[in-house]
């Protein structure tokens, strides 16, 4: 009997942190963030002090991954925690209206007070209100700008923007929300959606007087495009001395298409002139930049307001972006610049002597990912983990002990339905050392060695010498579906097999009728 209860001390012990006073947490994200453009990362041309400051007093995780790089699946892991074949969605498309276990709903059942500001892409009920209202999965209350054109969503930034000046076009620099190219902001900085919703935060902290704790997730949109930041940011960064895209060995030079004029702003491959990606880069390197000088004002309000020592901080993005690496632009590949996101942590000083016994500054190379990052709230507000989860709190990292990194995962699932093209419909393996990939359509098989090869520039699924690192990594694959019922159209007799149709959503996306509900609220554009 006594065995039983050490070992039932043991488990609890693994889920719940021993303090009597929960910490609030501060869920912070970007849109289409590259992993690599952040200064801590090592990156001499970005400009984020402040995210800087955060790794510094915090840990940076190495390898953290978005499994479905696009915005509504990769969100969907946020909401549920759980793997894309659990969760229900394969690619970009409509997330579901409720989930059985929810990120936002069950921080509020563990005694938050939750909020949204910014980037939810969860839908817009339209019939809602005068205005209608986006849906919430258990947020107590959102300030939303999902960055969507009007005619899908009349968000609270829109309704704000009319309001407060009814005689100009919120998009008058003329850039669409899928463009490659870049602008400086033509309205005063103020209109600016990322200054919209920082001083919400802003707002939103320097009001909050309940003796709860809160969970706020501040979503900036930026910077996915339009690549538009404010002409002082922009100025800030010379163009000629932006890092140039990454190209491979010859295994990229079939999406190296030659345009006889502009290209469409929409494009998801080609060869694009250096002296257009030049300004493209520049102007989303200053995106990141304004979205940094935000994060500094909203750590500020928690500095001047005591805080700051009582709240767990994440910062990640829900996917990278392309910038023109390997031809490619945008997201929904299972390339670096696409599925790679920026991940910090800082955890609250209550926690040092209990919970942790890493340095803060430290970078660990453990592989997570966006489903990592419901179970560290959960475990931060000192309450079980939901068994639906498939992520593991990050939490469990922060500290040296060996079996801690033994039991942690040693890879990672990747994947994407079509997205812009039928031929673009993949899945991968990674451990952040080596990355395979299967291209369903062809079908064909890519492998990296990330270690020496970081930008993916040699393809080495045809080298001899790595055959039996091949083997390995298909048969993870192979295993994987063969585990989770993906059946016949999958694999077959241990082998992977072709798919020329896509399969957008898993059988367990959740009900069909509250698919059709969504569909009815609004329309999703191109991702």
């Amino acid at each position: 009997m006594m065995a039983l209860v050490v070992v039932l001390v043991v488990c609890i012990a693994q889920f719940v942190v021993a303090s009597a006073s929960p910490p609030n947490v501060l869920f912070l994200m970007t849109d289409q963030h590259r992993f690599d453009v952040l200064g801590a990362a090592g990156n001499v041309h970005a400009k984020t002090a402040n995210l800087d400051q955060l790794a510094r007093e915090g840990v940076r995780f190495r390898h953290a991954y978005s499994t479905t790089p696009t915005c509504t699946p990769a969100r969907a892991a946020l909401l549920t925690g759980q793997k894309p074949w659990n969760h229900g969605m394969l690619g970009y498309g409509a997330i579901a209206t409720h989930y059985p276990v929810e990120m936002p709903a069950t921080m509020q059942e563990n005694g938050y007070v939750t909020h949204s500001i910014g980037k939810d892409h969860f839908g817009w009920n339209k019939t809602a209100g005068e205005h209608g209202g986006g849906i919430n999965h258990g947020y107590m209350g959102t300030m939303l700008y999902d960055g969507l054109p009007e005619t899908n969503e009349n968000d609270d930034y829109d309704q704000w923007f009319k309001k407060f000046d009814p005689e100009s076009d919120p998009m008058a620099t003329g850039l669409t929300f899928n463009d490659y190219r870049g602008r400086a902001y033509v309205l005063p900085e103020y209109y600016h959606p990322t200054a919209w919703v920082g001083r919400h935060a802003v707002s939103w902290l320097n009001a909050y007087n309940s003796s709860q704790p809160f969970m706020l997730k501040v979503s900036f949109h930026r910077p996915h495009s339009p690549y538009d930041p404010p002409k002082r940011v922009m100025d800030l960064f010379d163009p000629d001395e932006m890092p140039q895209p990454c190209n491979g060995d010859g295994w990229d030079g079939r999406f190296a298409l030659n345009f006889t004029g502009p290209p469409n702003p929409a494009i998801w491959c080609g060869n694009v002139s250096w002296e257009e990606l030049k300004i493209s880069r520049q102007a989303y390197y200053a995106s990141v930049a304004f979205v940094d000088e935000w994060v500094g004002l909203i750590r500020a309000v928690l500095e001047e307001r005591n805080l700051l020592d009582n709240t767990l901080i994440l910062f990640t993005a829900d996917h990278g972006d392309m910038l023109g690496d390997h031809y490619h632009y945008r997201k929904g590949y299972p390339y670096e610049s696409s599925s790679h996101v920026p991940m910090i942590l800082r955890w609250p000083s209550s926690m040092d002597a209990r919970e942790v016994s890493i340095a803060r500054g430290s970078v660990l190379d453990s592989v997570v990912e966006l489903r990592d990052v419901f179970p560290t709230f959960v475990h931060a507000s000192g309450h079980p983990i939901p068994k639906s989860i498939d992520g593991s709190s990050l939490l469990t990292l922060l500290s040296n002990q060996s079996h801690v990194n033994e039991e942690w995962r040693e890879w990672i699932d990747l994947e994407h339905d079509i997205c812009y093209n039928v031929t673009n419909h993949w899945n991968a393996l990674t451990d952040g050392k080596i990355k395979y990939i299967f291209n369903a359509y062809w079908p064909s098989e890519q492998l990296f060695n990330l270690t020496a090869d970081p930008t993916e520039m040699h393809d080495l699924a045809g080298d001899a010498s790595y055959q039996s690192t091949l083997m390995l990594w298909r048969k993870r694959m192979v295993n994987q579906f063969e585990d989770e019922g993906r059946g016949p159209d999958w694999v077959q007799n241990g082998q992977l097999m072709k798919r020329v149709k896509g399969q957008l959503y898993s059988p367990n996306f959740p009900k069909k009728e509250l698919f059709r509900e969504w569909l009815g609220h609004t329309r999703l554009p191109s991702p």
